[in-house]
């Protein structure tokens, strides 16, 4: 079993803490609020005033952290306890363009860093579901792929460019919320035509999502957007008709796609495929 620490102890961090404790793992964590971390005590946590203090002895370093600033704050400040041959594995969610720029410069003091976002709550991550992605060194990936596949059920190295895993969270996350828009969008449509909302999702399940991403979003990646079969200018048409159901009601992503569409039919596109959303997106087959 491995001495390792925890930098940031939410929800995520926390569970993850509490989850190698059980493992085995001899764990030291800190956090911005001390009593997140004394609630990992029962585990069998140890709480440290300090991150130089959390980080001293391990060999493994996992931060959970809020943004970039945080993320460089809390390096800064565990430095002083840093082990020559500890590894900075860094799951918070960041800027492409700073996480790669964080590599380098970690990489030029002579710091281990890998940089290792997920997808999973709190409750997969006591249990080592979802999944996690990995960007950074192969030969450093590989010497931890055992130990970080003990925490997810999946584990994907996506490869040694250093902003490869958060621009990878970001796809991810974009499809999550803006999937979230869109179904409270059909909450909203649903409450105007005095639906229950619960009938409403269920036939959202009908709907073969996997699918769509597949074959549609494929056919988008590629720029085909000829033949249609969904003409973009008939998709305008269907949603008039569902703002105009929801009348004044607040909505959260349909009005948005109602503006581009409007852009691109007055360019000339009405008569392609409703995925010329993308357009300008990619390059056109």
């Amino acid at each position: 079993m491995a001495t390792i620490a925890f930098l940031g102890t939410g929800l995520l961090g926390g569970a993850f803490a509490e989850a190698a404790a059980k493992r085995g793992d001899t764990v030291t964590a800190w956090n911005r609020s001390p009593d997140k971390v004394q609630q990992l005590v029962q585990f069998g946590v140890k709480a440290a005033a300090t991150p130089a203090e959390a980080v001293r002895g391990a060999s493994r370093v996992h931060m959970v952290l809020k943004d970039d600033a945080v993320v460089d704050e809390v390096i800064a400040a565990a430095r002083a306890g840093l082990s020559p041959d500890a590894v900075l594995i860094d799951h918070t969610t960041t800027l492409p363009a700073l996480t790669a720029a964080r590599a380098e410069r970690l990489k030029a003091q002579g710091v281990k860093y890998l940089h290792c976002p997920v997808f999973m709550g709190p409750a997969a991550a006591r249990t080592a579901q979802g999944s996690m992605m990995v960007a950074g060194p192969q030969a450093l990936f590989e010497s931890l792929k055992a130990e970080l596949a003990a925490m997810t059920s999946r584990l994907e190295f996506m490869g040694e460019r250093a902003d490869l895993a958060a621009v990878n969270k970001l796809f991810g996350n974009a499809l999550i919320i803006g999937l979230s828009g869109v179904m409270a969008d059909v909450l909203t449509i649903a409450q105007a035509s005095g639906v229950d909302g619960l009938d409403a999702i269920k036939l959202l399940g009908w709907l073969d999502l996997n699918g769509m991403v597949s074959n549609r979003g494929a056919s988008m990646a590629k720029g085909k957007f000829s033949p249609p079969s969904f003409e973009l200018a008939m998709a305008r048409k269907d949603v008039r008709l569902m703002l105009e159901t929801t009348g004044r009601r607040p909505m959260a992503a349909l009005p948005a796609v109602a503006a581009r569409m409007d852009q691109l039919i007055a360019a000339g596109h009405g008569d392609k495929d409703a995925s010329a959303l993308a357009m300008d997106a990619v390059k056109r087959g």
